[in-house]
């Protein structure tokens, strides 16, 4: 029994005329007719009864006819599902993140997805960037945002794009003797208790931190650790020191701190998105499009990581 044997009892039952279902079914007479008696012999009952008024559906016409209805809505449900599950409009995505990305660009990407895929389901983890590295390895993650690209056994079948630069910016509160200041300079740093990200957490923002304190400093030695950046901005403005993070941490402005740069200027590593090369899932897709169209630059980035080689 197929399809097409449901769809030819219903007309059928419709209209009442094998002439005028064969009409709306788009076949001649003589193949429905076949087709229905066929169908009677495999169900081993008659389905339908034939007479001067016409063809009406027996008693167990109706128990086949209810069942084929549900079954051919389940077909053409079936039909729409797959269709928009091809197209990325249904599914799932796993989602690790930095807390600096939820500053930017994070925030005007995930709106924008939400907008245009409302059906798929958005798991969304804030992570460190250790973290998020193993997980997305592991396969636990669809997409991880880190500071700098995962490193570390399996980070070669991974594809990494920059989608953001940062450098070293300070923060303090609105009482203390730098409020006001453009800027500070490494030597006042020194002199000054820190705030900065743990180094298990954010290996190569300590990394740059020690570039630029000096590996023996020891006021990145006694230094406070924060969680994250909003921590490092909650502390500073609490005036427990000087909290050292990305330029970024600028779009979260907070009542009682004060940013201001650090001279020389530090680059930190970039906000990079990483996703599994072998990863060739709709909802994967439909992300990284919805990146491509809100940066353009990191989408022609992008496009040329993921070109086959000449």
């Amino acid at each position: 029994m197929e399809a097409r044997h449901l769809r030819y009892a219903v007309a059928l039952a419709e209209h009442a005329h094998f002439g005028r279902a064969a009409t709306a079914l788009g076949i001649a007479q003589p193949p429905l007719s076949k087709q229905i008696a066929d169908l009677e012999r495999e169900v081993g009952a008659r389905l339908f009864d034939r007479t001067r008024q016409g063809v009406f559906p027996t008693a167990a016409g109706e128990a086949f006819l209810a069942r084929a209805r549900r079954a051919l809505d389940e077909i053409a449900a079936a039909s729409v599902d797959a269709g928009r599950a091809a197209r990325g409009e249904t599914g799932r995505l796993r989602l690790g993140f930095i807390a600096s990305a939820l500053l930017d660009p994070l925030p005007d990407v995930l709106r924008r997805f939400g907008r245009e895929r409302p059906d798929v389901r958005l798991e969304l983890h804030e992570m460190s960037t250790s973290r998020s590295s193993t997980a997305l390895v592991a396969g636990e993650l669809d997409v991880a945002i880190t500071l700098g690209p995962p490193r570390g056994a399996g980070a070669e079948h991974l594809v990494s794009v920059p989608i953001g630069h940062d450098h070293v910016i300070a923060v303090v509160s609105t009482a203390h003797p730098y409020a006001g200041q453009p800027a500070v300079s490494v030597d006042q740093l020194r002199r000054q208790p820190l705030i900065v990200s743990a180094g298990e957490d954010e290996p190569a923002v300590v990394a740059g931190l020690r570039i630029l304190l000096g590996a023996d400093s020891s006021a990145l030695g006694g230094a406070t650790v924060a969680r994250d950046v909003h921590t490092i901005i909650g502390l500073a403005a609490s005036g427990v020191g000087i909290g050292l993070g990305p330029s970024r941490m600028k779009a979260a402005p907070r009542p009682g701190a004060w940013f201001c740069e650090v001279t020389p200027r530090t680059p930190l590593p970039d906000l990079v998105l990483s996703f599994a090369a072998r990863d060739h899932s709709p909802v994967l897709s439909a992300f990284l499009d919805t990146i491509r169209k809100n940066c353009p630059d990191v989408g022609a980035a992008l496009d040329d990581r993921l070109r086959p080689p000449a």
